[in-house]
């Protein structure tokens, strides 16, 4: 089974995570620092899974899902807000193929990001070359710092079920076992908002 065969969950983006995450070490004066803003979203590892991330809502018909109000800002709360978000457009993009409000959340020169979208564009549920439980869910959110760049780096821990990859109508069907991934990624501030600027599953 080749990596062209499969989701971003099972594609690497070209930077390593040492280089991903080395403009995000916690040598920064607010690496580390408690969040001051109202816990709608936690910094630290979470053990207990949440309804939207254990069971990510379905897109609908009206267009990709919105940026909730808590992964607005640039703290580490909006921050872990802002990913979970992030795979939610991931799971919209790989259900109808709608790869635009995925790219727009991405920072321009994310690799990850780019080859995620081009492959959902290409290979997805509207279009039959995804069925079954493709769908991540982020189980937990770790190690959250913030660099001396203003970029942050951390960690999730990302479950996705049995599924069947298809790259055209006449390809031979692949199954793919349910499982777990690593999901190494930086963050950037672009305004006043976190976008994604690099992401790198590692198998667990």
């Amino acid at each position: 089974m080749t990596n062209r065969n499969k989701p971003q969950h099972l594609l690497l983006a070209c930077l390593t995570t040492t280089t991903l995450l080395a403009a995000c070490t916690p040598s920064s004066p607010e690496a580390g620092r408690p969040n001051t803003n109202p816990p709608t979203a936690s910094t630290t590892p979470s053990t207990t899974p949440t309804a939207s991330s254990s069971t990510p809502a379905p897109p609908t018909s009206s267009g990709p899902p919105e940026r909730p109000a808590a992964a607005n800002g640039l703290t580490l709360a909006a921050a872990e807000a802002f990913y979970r978000y992030y795979v939610e457009l991931k799971n919209y993009a790989a259900t109808t193929g709608d790869t635009a409000a995925l790219l727009s959340a991405s920072e321009a020169g994310c690799e990850g990001c780019k080859e995620y979208a081009a492959y959902v564009a290409k290979v997805n549920a509207a279009n039959g070359g995804l069925t079954g439980d493709y769908q991540e869910r982020v189980k937990e959110v770790a190690e959250l710092v913030r660099g001396a760049s203003g970029r942050l780096g951390g960690s999730a821990v990302i479950a996705v079920g049995s599924y069947t990859t298809k790259n055209s109508p006449s390809a031979k069907p692949i199954v793919s076992k349910a499982t777990e991934f690593t999901d190494q990624i930086a963050l950037s501030p672009s305004g006043q908002n976190w976008v994604m600027y690099e992401t790198q599953f590692e198998e667990r």
